[in-house]
């Protein structure tokens, strides 16, 4: 079963979880120094928060998948829909190990697909750069940032351009 999901960039991590938790009646499932996630049931909704990124406001959406057979499937119709897709298997990234896709509609905004494998202890174990990005998702093909591809169907997070997979989240 598909979870939507939802990362955004905070100023205040504490005064968020406060806000937050009191929004959906519910403490988030993990904290850390820096991310703090919830994982809804009503409705199905993966929401992160985290102080990783350049400025407050959202990071990317996307879809949380329960099997590899499921990714998959959302995988096929991403290609189905000649969508240009950074397919960075197995990753790690916002504390968990995950095999993931990210896509790009036609505003910009980054669409992650992803399979959580397992939890870790570290947001990601690549080295993360001294602009201090969330090193998450990609950005529109003409924003060139830390991280994100400036073609997100060849050139990989954090990595020379002519890779294509990647560590980063």
């Amino acid at each position: 079963m598909k979870r939507f999901h939802v990362h955004l960039h905070v100023q205040d991590l504490q005064a968020s979880i406060a806000f937050y938790s009191r929004l959906f009646s519910a403490q988030p499932a993990r904290i850390e120094t820096d991310y703090a996630k919830w994982m809804l049931e009503d409705p199905r909704v993966n929401f992160a928060i985290s102080t990783r990124g350049s400025k407050p406001g959202l990071d990317h959406l996307g879809f949380q998948v329960d099997s590899a057979e499921e990714l998959v499937e959302m995988k096929a119709a991403a290609q189905n829909a000649d969508m240009a897709m950074l397919d960075e298997g197995e990753t790690t990234c916002c504390y968990a190990r995950s095999d993931k896709h990210w896509i790009t509609d036609p505003q910009g905004v980054a669409w992650e697909q992803f399979h959580t494998l397992g939890d870790i202890p570290v947001f990601n174990e690549a080295s993360q750069p001294a602009s201090g990005a969330a090193c998450c998702a990609p950005t529109k093909p003409t924003a060139a940032a830390c991280c994100a591809p400036n073609t997100v169907a060849t050139a990989s997070c954090c990595g020379p351009a002519t890779s294509s997979k990647s560590s980063c989240c």
